[in-house]
């Protein structure tokens, strides 16, 4: 009887061979792409990231970048060792933070991405439910467009997204169960000259106005540009691009800009006299967000729990009593019914922090919403 020989797969000799350190640098070096740039970022000398990257590639048998005169460029295999690399960073940064707050005596966290449109209704109805369950949870919330949360999810620094496709073949890489649609609105502050006309306004009286607009990205973007192409009209000269709810609503606010933006969004600053709806048709509603997750991954049992309360308030069953805080809107109605709020404006962002205190419970949770 003729026996075959067990061939040893590579496994156990990269694992061997590769520590933290490694995969932190692989990490660096796909955002930086220069050794001395990724070098700084995980604090050591220059030298020291040459030699580990040599290592790396000799662990691995093949090179993993390409050496140009503006820096490193992943190879074919490359890209998917690096891939790997920034997943397993992120997913080390999820774990050992998680891991701190059970540590001061929390209970968990989950890390998600919402679009605007969803963040002042569904997602903040959720946050203030689970937040009354588990008043221990850490619970952080990017608040960005499709796209930019989109990527997050793929690169493993969300757990899942509230959100929607943003092209034809995402749909190898996330599964998608919806939620609602988004109704679009056309808004300027109260007291504009186009609030105070009386004619008829089209699409195109509104072209020599300043307009702020999100990212040629997002698929808010893409829907104005194809209610351009279908007027038959440039797209406006005077622009702002801005990602951020937040900065956009105070950019109406203060100037003769003007915008649209997600009904959920505006509909309490409509309702408090800030903002005026211009009656110039939408052709049509954005396509459906929902849930995505990444394809093949199970959720957390926290995660899971939240993604069940989405579709519980997506579905009108039930609702949460809560109580107004003037000059909040939607996510501060919802969410200063069951914790104190504290707001805080950074360069770029806006973090608003709330933190809730568990009433059978001597210890805060803590919520962090970074749009």
């Amino acid at each position: 009887m003729e026996y075959r020989k067990n061939i040893p797969t590579e496994a156990p000799r990269l694992i061997n061979r590769l520590r933290l350190k490694h995969w932190a640098l692989l990490a660096a070096l796909a955002e930086t792409h220069t050794l001395h740039e990724a070098a700084q970022r995980i604090s050591v000398t220059q030298p020291s990231a040459t030699k580990m990257l040599a290592d790396i590639e000799l662990a691995f048998q093949f090179a993993l970048f390409d050496r140009h005169s503006r820096g490193l460029r992943p190879t074919p295999l490359g890209r998917e060792v690096v891939a790997y690399a920034r997943q397993s960073q992120a997913s080390l940064g999820r774990f050992i933070e998680g891991l701190e707050v059970k540590r001061r005596g929390g209970h968990g966290q989950l890390v998600i991405g919402a679009i605007m449109g969803a963040a002042p209704d569904l997602v903040a109805r959720a946050v203030a439910q689970i937040k009354l369950e588990r008043p221990l949870l850490n619970i952080r919330i990017v608040g960005e467009t499709s796209d930019h949360i989109s990527t997050a999810l793929e690169h493993h620094e969300i757990e899942l997204a509230v959100g929607r496709f943003v092209s034809l073949l995402q749909h190898n890489l996330f599964d998608f169960t919806p939620l609602s649609n988004e109704v679009m609105q056309m808004v300027a502050r109260r007291g504009h000259t186009l609030v105070r006309s009386r004619k008829k306004l089209r699409l195109a009286d509104l072209m020599d106005w300043p307009w702020v607009l999100q990212p040629v990205t997002s698929p808010a973007r893409e829907l104005l540009e194809d209610e351009f192409a279908r007027a038959q009209l440039s797209t406006p000269a005077n622009v702002v691009e801005c990602a951020s709810v937040f900065a956009t609503l105070q950019l109406l606010q203060t100037s003769d800009a003007v915008a649209v933006l997600p009904e959920s969004v505006v509909r309490d600053h409509i309702k408090a006299g800030l903002l005026r709806v211009l009656p110039v048709p939408i052709g049509k509603d954005l396509k459906g967000f929902g849930v995505l997750t990444r394809k093949g991954e199970g959720l957390s049992e926290v995660a899971s729990l939240f993604v069940g309360l989405l579709h519980h308030y997506a579905e009108g069953a039930g609702g949460l009593v809560l109580r107004q805080a003037p000059g909040l809107g939607d996510v501060g109605q919802v969410v200063a019914g069951a914790f104190g709020v504290r707001l805080a404006a950074g360069d770029q962002h806006t973090a608003i922090e709330h933190a809730a205190v568990g009433a059978d419970h001597g210890r805060a949770g803590r919520v962090r919403i970074t749009v």
